[in-house]
Formats: C-alpha cells, sequence, structure tokens
C-alpha cells in the first residue's frame, strides 16, 4: 500500500481546502446558469483588463486549445469578443461586453457569500493572518519562471 503522511502535508491541507471551496462555489453558481470556467475568465478579465487568449490559459492553468471552447461559449452569449491587438494584428486580445457585467455582478455575489462562510468564526485578526500565511506558501513555492502575476 502507498504511504504518505498527509496529515502533515500542507499540499494536501491546500487541496482538500480548495476543493471543498470550489464545490461550494459551483454550486452556488449554478442556479445562474454560470459555469466555473466563465467565473474563472471574467475574474481575470476584472482583474487585469484584456488579455490574450495565451496569457488567459496561463492564468486559468489549463491549455489554449482548452481555452478556445470556453472563449466561443463566452463569445456566443455576449460576454466577451476577441479583438485584434493594436501592435500585433496576429494576436487576439479578450474584452469583456457590457453583458458581462450582470453575470460578473451574480459572480461576485456568491463569491462574496462564501467568503463570509468560508471566514465564519475567524476574528479579523485571523482571516489576515490566514492570508498572510497563503501569500508567503505561493511566494515559496512559485519561481520568477512561473510566476503568472
Amino acid at each position: 500500500m502507498l504511504q504518505y503522511d498527509f496529515d502533515e502535508s500542507i499540499g494536501y491541507w491546500l487541496c482538500c481546502a480548495h476543493q471543498a471551496y470550489m464545490r461550494t462555489f459551483n454550486e452556488r453558481l449554478e442556479p445562474h446558469g454560470i459555469t466555473y470556467r466563465q467565473a474563472q475568465l471574467l475574474a481575470f478579465l476584472a482583474m487585469d483588463g484584456p488579455l490574450s487568449q495565451t496569457e488567459l490559459a496561463a492564468r486559468m492553468l489549463i491549455e489554449p486549445p482548452s481555452l478556445v471552447g470556453i472563449l466561443d461559449r463566452a463569445e456566443e452569449a455576449g460576454l466577451i469578443e476577441r479583438r485584434s491587438c493594436n501592435q500585433d494584428r496576429r494576436r487576439k486580445l479578450i474584452h469583456t461586453l457590457p453583458a458581462a457585467e450582470k453575470v460578473w455582478k451574480k459572480i461576485a455575489e456568491c463569491g462574496r457569500g462564501i467568503r463570509e462562510q468560508a471566514t465564519a468564526g475567524l476574528t479579523e485578526e485571523e482571516v489576515q493572518t490566514l492570508r498572510h500565511l497563503l501569500d508567503k506558501v505561493r511566494e515559496n513555492v512559485t519561481s520568477d519562471e512561473t510566476a503568472i502575476r
């Protein structure tokens, strides 16, 4: 049988917390007809503005060909459009359209609700400590070559 000290594994802790968080997020988005990938796409565009397909794929941790279907569906839904980059016509930048605002409001509302649920019972100081510690873990495992933000 395979042996590993899961009780002492920060990766395991993070994975379990992430899976539970994402399961709840998906459950909250589903009644609104919003997928996790749509939420993720719009979140990166909300944070960073227009991005190329390559940049989005890297941020979303998916292969560029997998992103094409996500973009096609978002474009069909009137949420985004692909525009040629002024500096490089071969490069397409993804821009949000006005219809994305309504969807984004629902995503943000779900996100705030989950944030409240996830931090229930924690003091403000504990929440800040958690944020600080998770930032430190991310910095520790992110090399300059793999950093996406």
